[in-house]
């Protein structure tokens, strides 16, 4: 094992009154810790960066605790194990789970999400065999439910959860369109994701393209966005549509909290339902969700994007990245 370097860790040292910055947060270099009895020491390979970072440095109530401030940067991570104190676990295993932006982590076993398959690539489980795609997965198929021959609505549908889902819409015989913020990302859609049609929020009015694109209107939408496109969206409902409500990118600061146009009327006119959720909901099913990913992933019927920065020293600059839209599908970095 070579620990010559010791081990980076990336700390968060501000909370941004928006979108984290670089300057958000600082490097420092630590010995590597040496694992417990029952423990183990993992060596990252690849760290994620995820738009939900942004709530997790955010000092208000959330589904976790505000990352403190000196802190490593809470993440989901693939490494190696390098030594094992712990039942179970090889020198040599490959394993996931919260393991945080640094080049080591002391985990015990109940801190593993899962071992990877021996074919399996680190990064796509940082991706669409991991979180992301558990979330699209479950979202899709339990809350919007698509059936063949309804319209479904996904925002982001160019990112790592929304062109998963994108593409189960599919895969189930929906008609999916897609809302990207690039006219490459909106094309990436069509002839990548699983789209029949999509709309660049960017350079498009949503409103009038939701009117033109889905005439008849929307029986279920995933929305990994909330604000201005979801207004947009709710507006256009057909009677009992579901929608999965997964992310809220398009709200920068939550303080003071966010007040847009009211939802209860569409969904009361509409009676239509709207479902917040986790992926996390879904942990006793996890094996059906992975089992479904990996085949489709093996056969080619669900296509992914990863962008990889090399260098744990990439990561502080990663989640605004995310949010101006400048990652070219999953951004991971290789640590």
């Amino acid at each position: 094992m070579t620990t010559a370097h010791g081990n980076r860790q990336v700390l968060l040292r501000s909370r941004s009154a928006g979108i984290p910055q670089a300057s958000d947060f600082e490097m420092r270099t630590m010995p590597v810790p040496a694992p417990a009895p029952g423990h183990m020491l993992v060596r990252n390979r690849f760290v994620a960066a995820e738009p939900a970072m942004r709530g997790w440095i955010n000092d208000e109530t959330s589904y976790w605790p505000p990352v403190a401030i000196g802190d490593t940067m809470r993440s989901f991570a693939v490494g190696e194990v390098v030594v094992s104190h712990a039942d179970g676990f090889a020198v040599g295993d490959r394993v996931t789970g919260m393991f945080g932006w640094q080049d080591y982590a002391v985990v015990a076993p109940d801190g593993i999400d899962r071992r990877l398959e021996p074919d399996e690539p680190d990064s796509a489980a940082l991706g669409v065999l991991g979180l992301n795609g558990l979330t699209a997965y479950f979202g899709m198929l339990d809350i919007c439910r698509p059936a063949r021959g309804e319209t479904v609505l996904v925002s982001s549908a160019a990112g790592a959860v929304g062109s998963a889902a994108a593409q189960i819409a599919a895969l189930h015989g929906a008609r999916v369109v897609g809302i990207a913020g690039s006219a490459d990302k909106r094309a990436r859609c069509i002839d990548e994701f699983g789209c029949a049609a999509a709309i660049d929020y960017r350079a498009e009015d949503v409103g009038e393209a939701l009117g033109r694109l889905c005439p008849d209107g929307i029986d279920a939408y995933f929305d990994n966005v909330s604000g201005p496109i979801s207004d947009a969206a709710l507006r256009h409902l057909r009677p009992f549509a579901r929608i999965a409500v997964c992310g809220t990118a398009a709200i920068t600061d939550w303080n003071p909290w966010p007040e847009g146009p009211r939802v209860e009327r569409h969904l009361l006119v509409k009676r239509a339902t709207m479902r917040g959720f986790l992926a996390a909901d879904f942990a006793p099913r996890f094996a059906e969700g992975l089992e479904m990913l990996r085949a489709w992933v093996a056969d080619g019927r669900l296509r992914y994007r990863e962008q990889v920065l090399a260098g744990l020293d990439r990561a502080p600059e990663s989640i605004a990245m995310l949010y101006r839209g400048d990652n070219d599908g999953k951004l991971v970095i290789r640590v």
